[in-house]
C-alpha cells in the first residue's frame, strides 16, 4: 500500500463516523481554522488504533510521505491520526527525519498539534540525536513562533535529564516577546521543570524579567505548594 493509499483508506474509515453537530462545535472551538469529521478524541483514537491493527503501521521508508499525505486533508482528525502514528513510530525515527518534524510543526499549526509534536516527537528526536541540538538555534531565529514554542517546550518530559543551561539559554533568548504562545510556553517550561527542581524555577524567575503571563504560569504550582506548606 502506498503512502497515499494508506492515508486515503484511513480517511474513509474516519469519514464513516462523521457527526455534523460535533463537527460544527469542534470547528468553533478551534476558531474555525479547521474542518472536522466531528469525532471526539476517544472515538478517533480508537478508530485509528483499529485501523493500524488491521493494516499495520506504514513502513519507515514511507513515513514522511504518509504523514504529509495525512496533513494534506482538510479534516483535523487526519492530522491527529498522524500524531498517533508518529507516537508509534518515533522510537525508530531517523536522523534525516528532522525535516518531517519541522514540517509538522509549521504546517496547519495550532496548539493541539504543535504541543504534542514538541513534547513527544521533537523531544524524543533530540534525545536520540543530541548532535542535532544546534537546530534549536535555527528554530529560535526563525521568526516562526510555533518553532520557537517548540524549542522552549521540547524538554518538558525530560525531568532530571533536562539540560538546565540549554533551557535557560532558550528562555532568555525568547524573553521580551509579545506573542501569547511564546510567553505561555516560557511559563509552562519553567513550571514543569519546577516539579523536578523547584529552586531552578524560583531562581530563574527572581533573576529575570518575565512577562506577567510567564511569571504567573511558572510559579502556579510552587505558590500552591507554598500555601499548602504554610497551612499544615
Amino acid at each position: 500500500m502506498t503512502a497515499t493509499e494508506y492515508a486515503e483508506k484511513l480517511r474513509l474509515v474516519l469519514q464513516e463516523h462523521r457527526n455534523e453537530e460535533e463537527a460544527v462545535r469542534l470547528s468553533k472551538y478551534m476558531r474555525n481554522q479547521f474542518e472536522f469529521f466531528g469525532l471526539r478524541a476517544p472515538l478517533s483514537r480508537g478508530l485509528v488504533k483499529e485501523y493500524i491493527a488491521k493494516n499495520g503501521l506504514p513502513d519507515q521508508d514511507v513515513l514522511v510521505d504518509t504523514i504529509k499525505a495525512l496533513w494534506s486533508f482538510e479534516e483535523r482528525e487526519m492530522q491527529i491520526a498522524g500524531l498517533y502514528i508518529m507516537d508509534k513510530m518515533i522510537k525508530n525515527i531517523r536522523s534525516s527525519d528532522l525535516g518531517l518534524i519541522e514540517f509538522m510543526i509549521t504546517t496547519k499549526s495550532w496548539w493541539d498539534s504543535v504541543d504534542h509534536i514538541a513534547r513527544h516527537h521533537a523531544g524524543k528526536y533530540f534525545s536520540l540525536y543530541p548532535e542535532k541540538l544546534g537546530t534549536i538555534d535555527t528554530w529560535l531565529e526563525s521568526g516562526n513562533f510555533w518553532l520557537i514554542r517548540s524549542a522552549i517546550l521540547f524538554q518538558l518530559g525530560y525531568k532530571d535529564k533536562t539540560n538546565e543551561e540549554l533551557l535557560s539559554s532558550i528562555i532568555e533568548r525568547s524573553l521580551g516577546s509579545k506573542e501569547f504562545f511564546i510567553n505561555k510556553a516560557i511559563g509552562w517550561a519553567l513550571r514543569e521543570y519546577g516539579k523536578t527542581n523547584p529552586a531552578f524555577t524560583i531562581n530563574f524567575v527572581n533573576s529575570h524579567t518575565l512577562s506577567p503571563l510567564s511569571k504567573r504560569e511558572a510559579l502556579k504550582l510552587l505558590q500552591k505548594s507554598m500555601v499548602e506548606n504554610i497551612e499544615q
